[in-house]
């Protein structure tokens, strides 16, 4: 019988520093996918406001000590760090603990790596801290958030998290070697 191991989706790859950025990975979180059933949109912020959280709008996020909501599209945000306590039958719940690489970028330089592979503008006045969108990262759909003024989160499928690292480090070094010349 084959014994498997359990590992994090960037295991091994995981941190990678330049002189202004640091690329880590962050620890394993519950991640829920959550879709109210129609009509129950009221119920499931009220059973999200009793978490200490509530419904994200369009490109925000909701967040009460380690458990946060984020809006991840139309009619569906994304609960990580809290049991989806009170929302089952009035949403459509989804596991989705595995199926993401979760990672904290962060240093003067992060908004200036990010800027090679995203086509967002990221500016604090047009994307502040606790903006979240989903978007590209280089050819990866990804979800971005903002949590500081020289930090983000970063999560993608847990089966692009090599390629997301790779692209990534690259940005780091090409802003870390033209800030050398």
């Amino acid at each position: 019988m084959a014994s498997l191991i359990e590992t994090t989706a960037c295991e091994g790859l995981l941190p990678v520093a330049t002189q202004d950025v640091t690329l880590g990975e962050l620890p394993f979180a519950c991640i829920t996918s959550v879709a109210p059933f129609d009509g129950r949109q009221d119920a499931v912020a009220a059973a999200l406001k009793a978490m200490g959280l509530g419904w994200p709008g369009p490109g925000q996020s909701v967040r009460a000590g380690d458990a946060a909501c984020f809006w991840a599209g139309r009619d569906q945000a994304f609960l990580i760090g809290a049991a989806p306590e009170g929302l089952a039958g009035i949403a459509a719940l989804t596991d989705q603990s595995d199926g993401w690489a979760r990672m904290h970028l962060e240093g003067p330089g992060a908004e200036a790596v990010l800027a090679r592979l995203i086509a967002l503008d990221l500016r604090p006045a047009a994307f502040p801290e606790g903006a979240v969108a989903r978007t590209g990262l280089g050819h990866m759909m990804a979800v971005l958030l903002r949590e500081g003024p020289q930090s983000f989160q970063i999560m993608v499928f847990r089966s692009m998290a090599g390629t997301a690292v790779h692209n990534l480090h690259q940005a780091m070094r090409a802003i870390a070697a033209r800030a050398a010349v």
